[in-house]
C-alpha cells in the first residue's frame, strides 16, 4: 500500500526524525476500514503513491510512477501558497514496506509467518519466523519407551503419517539387529506409496488453489477420502494411524482390502490425467509456475535438498534405489528427474511420482496376493510381524490361554524393549524428501537421544534466497511449491 501525506501546519523548525518515528506514528493512529484511509494528528493521509520525505513540508501528488527515472515535481504548501518546484537542499527517500505473511494467512500452510520487506511490490527480503508448532517432540521422546515414541511420529508431518513411523521403526529394528517377514515389508510399501499419493495429491490441488484453480482441489480431495478410508480399514484411524511398527505392522489386512485397493489404483490413473489436462498446459498455471522459484544445482546441493525438490535440479536420488530398504530393491519404477529446477518442474515430477507409486502398488499387491498363498500355522505369530514374543507383542488372542504370552504383553506394554548402547542414523524417501531419524540408545527402554532430519527444514531455509527479486504474489507459488508442513519443521 502507498501513502500520499500533506503536511496541514507550516512546522518552523528542522524535520529531524526518521522513518521509524513515521511508522510508529502509523501503529499508533487508528485505521478506518470504510474510509480507507489513516487519520493521523496534523497529517491527511490518501492512498495511491510512493512514500516521499523532505526536510521541511512536503506534498505528494497523487500520480502514477511508472517510470521511475522520470522527474517528479514534488512541492510544498506554507501558509496555504504554493511554491515552485523543490530546490536542490531538500532530499527524498523511497521506503521499503514491511508486511507481516502469515500465519493467518491461507497459503502459509497453517503457522507460517514472513516478514517481508518490500520494495513496491517486489521482494527485498523474506524473513520466516518458525517455531509457533513447536512441541518439543524431540526432547519428549527421550521420556518415553519405544513403543510410546512411535505416535509422536504421525503428528510430525501430518499429511505423510506412515512414512515416519517406517523411519521410526527401521530405526529401531537397526538396534534390535532383527529382519522383518516379507510380507510385512509389503504391507509397509504398500502403505508408503499410498502416503505418497495422499501427500502429491494435497500438494498438487491446495498449491493449485493457491495459484486461483478451484477444480483439482475438489477432484483431488475426493480421492483423497478414498485413501484415508484405507488406512481407517487398517489401523482404525484416518491420520494418526500408529499402524507400522518395529517388527513389522499392528495387524494384518482385513478381507477385500486388496481387492479393493486394486480397484482403487485402476481408476487413479483416469484422474491423474483429468488433473494434468485441466493444469499442464493451461496458460494461467504456466505463467505462474515456469520460472519461478528456478534454482541451480549446485544452490540445491548446498542447501541440502531432497527428494523434489532436489530431482528438479536434474539430480537422480532417490533413496528408494540409492539405499534401498524393505524389499524396494526388488521392485521395478522410474525415478523422474527435471531440468530447469523451478515450480514448474517440481509440479510435474509430483504427478509422474503418482504414476510411478501406483505401479509399486500393483507390484506390492502382486507379492502380497502370493505370501497370502503361504500355510500359517496358528500356534506361532503370523507372518505380518516377527514371530519373536521378546520384541513384539503376542496377539491378544493367546493371552487367554498362555501364561507365557500373557508376561510377554505385560512386560512388552509396561516396561518396553531394553536395546544395547548403540547409535543408528536410518533415512527413508519420504514424499517430501529425505526423512531420518538419529536414534542413541543407553540400554535401557528409552532413548537417548533421538534426532530428526526433516526434509521441509532445510527447504524453507532457502525460502530466503528464493524470495529475493521476485513479485508478491509468486510468494505464494514459491511456499506451494516447498511443500512444507510445519509439524515436522518446528517439531
Amino acid at each position: 500500500m502507498f501513502f500520499t501525506l500533506t503536511r496541514q501546519n507550516t512546522i518552523n523548525r528542522e524535520f529531524k526524525s526518521n522513518l521509524n518515528i513515521f511508522f510508529l506514528s502509523i501503529k499508533m493512529a487508528k485505521f478506518s476500514v470504510t474510509k480507507r484511509s489513516f487519520l493521523l494528528p496534523k497529517y491527511k493521509v490518501v492512498t495511491g503513491t510512493r512514500l516521499y520525505v523532505t526536510n521541511t513540508t512536503f506534498l505528494l501528488e497523487n500520480k502514477m510512477f511508472a517510470d521511475k527515472k522520470s522527474s517528479l515535481d514534488i512541492t510544498r504548501t506554507e501558509n496555504n501558497q504554493t511554491n515552485d518546484s523543490l530546490s536542490s537542499s531538500f532530499f527524498k527517500h523511497i521506503v521499503n514496506l514491511t508486511l507481516n505473511f502469515g500465519p493467518q494467512h491461507p497459503a502459509a500452510h497453517g503457522v507460517l509467518r514472513l516478514v517481508l520487506e518490500l520494495d513496491g511490490e517486489y521482494i527485498v527480503n523474506a524473513d520466516p519466523h518458525i517455531g509457533l508448532l513447536h512441541r518439543g517432540t524431540e526432547k519428549l521422546l527421550e521420556y518415553k519407551t519405544y513403543m510410546q515414541g512411535l505416535p509422536y511420529f504421525d503428528r510430525l508431518d501430518y499429511v505423510s503419517m506412515m512414512a515416519q513411523e517406517h523411519a521410526f521403526s527401521l530405526a529401531v529394528e537397526s538396534l534390535l539387529s532383527i529382519e522383518v517377514p516379507l510380507r510385512a515389508k509389503m504391507i509397509r510399501v504398500l502403505f508408503c506409496e499410498l502416503t505418497r499419493l495422499l501427500n502429491h495429491l494435497l500438494a498438487v490441488t491446495t498449491h493449485a488453489i493457491d495459484v486461483g484453480a478451484l477444480t483439482p482441489m475438489l477432484w483431488g480431495f475426493e480421492e483423497r477420502e478414498k485413501l484415508m478410508e484405507f488406512y481407517e480399514r487398517v489401523s482404525g484411524a484416518r491420520f494418526h494411524a500408529n499402524y507400522i511398527r518395529p517388527g513389522g505392522v499392528v495387524s494384518d489386512l482385513p478381507l477385500g482390502l486388496l481387492d479393493d485397493i486394486y480397484s482403487f489404483a485402476s481408476q487413479f490413473m483416469y484422474r491423474i490425467n483429468e488433473i494434468e489436462d485441466l493444469l499442464s498446459a493451461n496458460r494461467i498455471w504456466k505463467q505462474r509456475l515456469v520460472g519461478v522459484g528456478a534454482v541451480s544445482k549446485e544452490f540445491a546441493l548446498q542447501n541440502a535438498f531432497s527428494g523434489v525438490m532436489l530431482r528438479s535440479v536434474g539430480v537422480c536420488w532417490d533413496l528408494r534405489r540409492t539405499l534401498p530398504y524393505d524389499g524396494y530393491e526388488n521392485l521395478e519404477f522410474a525415478i523422474p528427474v527435471g531440468r530447469f529446477g523451478d515450480s514448474y518442474d517440481r509440479y510435474l515430477l509430483r504427478m509422474e511420482e503418482m504414476r510411478q507409486s501406483v505401479k509399486i502398488i500393483f507390484q506390492a499387491l502382486d507379492r502380497l496376493s502370493q505370501t497370502e498363498m503361504l500355510e500359517i500355522d496358528p500356534n506361532i505369530f503370523s507372518f505380518y510381524r516377527l514371530q519373536n514374543a521378546k520384541y513384539v507383542a503376542p496377539s491378544r488372542s493367546f493371552l487367554k490361554y498362555s501364561m507365557e504370552s500373557l508376561i510377554h504383553h505385560f512386560k512388552l506394554y509396561s516396561e518396553g524393549v531394553l536395546i544395547p548402547q548403540n547409535e543408528v542414523y536410518i533415512p527413508v524417501e519420504s514424499p517430501k524428501g529425505e526423512f531420518g531419524v538419529h536414534l542413541v540408545s543407553n540400554g535401557t527402554n528409552k532413548p537417548e537421544r533421538c534426532r530428526i532430519r526433516a526434509p521441509g527444514f532445510f527447504h524453507l531455509q532457502a525460502l530466503v534466497t528464493m524470495a529475493q527479486g521476485v513479485m508478491l504474489p509468486d510468494l505464494v507459488t514459491l511456499i506451494g511449491t516447498l511443500d512444507v508442513v510445519f509439524g515436522e519443521i518446528d517439531r
